[in-house]
């Protein structure tokens, strides 16, 4: 890539991202409440796109590599239980991902 197209393209990327984040503000401005759809979209939206990626996640486990891949399934039962005891969302990815780390490089 050439220093021009690699201009043009940060220039490209910079310019949606600040649109993206724009955009909700000018089309909401005017209106005092935020529209009902929005509001189920912001309830329904975080669920939905951690079930994709958890589905993501065990997308290759067969049962034919279920064994070998218990340490996914260690790490993710670990981060499910202190998420319902703490109700903490960073606290319990952070702490299922280090499990998961230290099980597979130490054990």
């Amino acid at each position: 890539m050439s220093l021009t197209e690699q201009i043009v393209t940060i220039f490209i990327v910079s310019a949606a991202t600040f649109f993206t984040r724009f955009l909700p503000f000018v089309i909401f401005s005017n209106s005092n409440e935020t529209p009902h759809f929005i509001l189920e979209l912001g309830e329904f939206l975080p669920s939905a796109i951690i079930a994709m990626l958890v589905i993501y996640c065990f997308r290759d486990i067969t049962f034919a590599t279920f064994l070998d891949n218990w340490p996914y399934f260690l790490a993710s039962i670990i981060t499910v239980v202190i998420h319902i005891w703490k109700r903490n969302m960073l606290m319990s990815i952070l702490f299922g991902t280090a499990v998961y780390i230290v099980i597979v490089n130490f054990l």
